[in-house]
């Protein structure tokens, strides 16, 4: 019998503004994305392993880095 079980990541879009860029320079939108990892038995995820992280994500250069929490909870 195989056992099969893993983590599994998923990006959720939150939404996206019109900032400056921190890496490019650029004035492009930037998405704000949050990431869940969750336990997975058979392909089906069943619970949370982390707490969900926010990152944001240039529409230009395409740039991953983590959120400011400031910008998270406006």
């Amino acid at each position: 019998m195989f056992l099969l079980f893993g983590l599994r990541s998923k990006d959720h879009p939150m939404g996206a503004r019109v900032m400056t860029c921190e890496v490019c320079g650029w004035k492009a939108p930037q998405h704000l994305l949050r990431r869940t990892t969750r336990f997975t038995l058979f392909f089906i995820p069943l619970f949370p392993v982390k707490p969900a992280a926010h990152y944001v994500v240039c529409g230009h250069c395409q740039a991953f880095r983590k959120a400011d929490p400031r910008l998270v909870a406006a």
